[in-house]
């Protein structure tokens, strides 16, 4: 069982399973909403992991975008898409151990931040969100 928080510990979230992706994202909307050059990701299947302590808020960025966040300390806690409707997108940040975790590339690389960018040697992924089949630009 791997499980992560907001930062007033008001939202929690479980899951069982194994990551179905795990990734940068550094389109703008992602950007926007987190106030960071880029943000990390984890896909979890659908059934496989449950909310604990309160229900987040849920802010729907463009149609069938769902952005969930903590109602108390307004912490961004997972992304959710109608293109992906069996799954859901943690942020790796909040895994209460994120040193167990490793993202494997990023996603919209041409849309990085030149002042941050990364400089691993993980995949940089360029196209539209519908043929990286991951996170991305949405409005």
């Amino acid at each position: 069982m791997k499980s992560g928080r907001c930062l007033c510990g008001g939202v929690h979230f479980e899951y069982e399973s194994e990551e179905l992706f795990c990734g940068h994202c550094h389109c703008a909307s992602c950007r926007r909403q987190t106030a960071s050059p880029f943000t990390t990701f984890l896909g979890v299947a659908n059934g496989t992991w449950r909310w604990k302590g309160e229900t987040p808020k849920v802010y729907e960025s463009s149609p069938g975008q769902k952005r969930y966040f903590c109602g108390t300390c307004g912490a961004p806690v997972a992304y959710s898409s109608a293109r992906w409707p069996d799954e859901i997108h943690f942020y790796a940040a909040l895994l209460d151990d994120p040193g167990s975790f490793t993202p494997n590339e990023h996603y919209h690389w041409e849309e990085r931040l030149h002042w941050a960018a990364p400089t691993d040697d993980l995949p940089k992924n360029e196209g539209t969100i519908s043929e990286l089949g991951g996170e991305g630009t949405t409005n």
